[in-house]
């Protein structure tokens, strides 16, 4: 029988978790799969943990990963994966404004033979007008602007094939984009509209600065177009000033007269000082990212694990990959 992993980060979700669990074991109990419910506690502050714990007591199919501290929602999101034991493996935030009737749908269309059932939003009910906006106008941005073809007005929630799960842990990047990431892969990719709902309960954990700063880990990750926009600036406003010093030993060479303006020079120099600063905040956001990659730290610290019945799932998979067969290297080349 197929095995279902559904995903959840938790950060501070104590209000919504036995809504939650109720909703997503209704459906998958109701589905002819097995399933694993697996909960990621992002360093929770409130009693998320406990709760977490309460329910895998109640139930053996609830897998719980509680991480060290707060790693962030996409790290968090990874760590899920990556000890997902199912045969398909579904992200959906903890919020429940993504239903979690659609993953019936998911599995549907994974059984069509598509390694990526993605959700796309046709509403976003409960979002205020900036926030729709802004959100239209991130993945937008993204889309332009990195070369891997993001779809717009999606988020995390999509169902991932075992194979596709299997390349996505390989890539081990630190400052993460996973939707981006899933997007790279490839493999067969297919849409599946539904409506947001409001959130159910609590606080949204995307404020509108974390939002930016994600929008800034997503173009980064994905794209080298802030970096020629840097060069594009600094050659117009360096053709600027040459046209502008020709121009000054012109007038002063024929027409014998010399520039005045105190406060026009001011405005120059600060504004060539403002592209300069901008121009070197680009080039330390990627640089910075290389030296998060080049240290070598590992995405994320486990501080307890209890895999339920899942365990056994994780064990035998684990068994059949090292068992399978291994391509040889390739010959050097010279």
């Amino acid at each position: 029988m197929t095995t279902c992993s559904v995903v959840v980060p938790l950060y501070n979700e104590e209000a919504v978790l036995p809504e939650l669990y109720r909703r997503v074991a209704g459906v998958l109990k109701g589905a002819a799969v097995s399933y694993e419910l697996v909960l990621v506690n992002d360093g929770s502050k409130d009693g998320t943990w406990a709760l977490m714990k309460q329910l895998r007591e109640q139930d053996p199919c609830v897998t719980l990963l509680n991480l060290s501290r707060n790693f962030g929602h996409q790290i968090a999101i990874t760590a899920g994966i990556e000890h997902a034991a199912g045969d398909t493996v579904v992200i959906m935030d903890a919020d429940l404004q993504d239903p979690p009737e659609v993953i019936l749908e998911m599995l549907a269309r994974w059984r069509e033979g598509f390694d990526v059932v993605y959700g796309v939003r046709t509403r976003r009910r409960g979002d205020g007008w900036f926030k729709r906006a802004t959100a239209s106008l991130f993945y937008r941005v993204v889309r332009m602007a990195t070369r891997v073809d993001i779809p717009v007005d999606t988020g995390d929630f999509r169902l991932i094939s075992r194979r596709a799960v299997e390349h996505l842990k390989r890539l081990r990047e630190t400052n993460r984009f996973v939707r981006g990431l899933v997007a790279w892969l490839g493999f067969r990719q297919v849409g599946l509209t539904y409506e947001r709902a409001p959130r159910y309960a609590g606080q949204t954990k995307y404020p509108l600065g974390k939002m930016l700063r994600f929008a800034a880990d997503a173009v980064a990750s994905f794209s080298v177009a802030p970096l020629r926009l840097a060069s594009s600036l600094g050659f117009l406003v360096s053709f600027g000033s040459f046209a502008y010093a020709a121009f000054a030993i012109y007038a002063k060479v024929w027409l014998g007269r010399t520039l005045q303006g105190w406060a026009s020079l001011i405005v120059a120099v600060a504004f060539l000082g403002g592209v300069q600063l901008l121009c070197l905040g680009i080039v330390g956001e990627y640089l910075g990212r290389v030296y998060d990659e080049v240290k070598g730290r590992p995405l994320y610290v486990v501080q307890d694990f209890d895999a339920g019945t899942a365990g056994d799932r994780l064990v035998e998979r684990d068994q059949n990959q090292a068992a399978a067969p291994h391509p040889p290297p390739e010959p050097a080349r010279r």
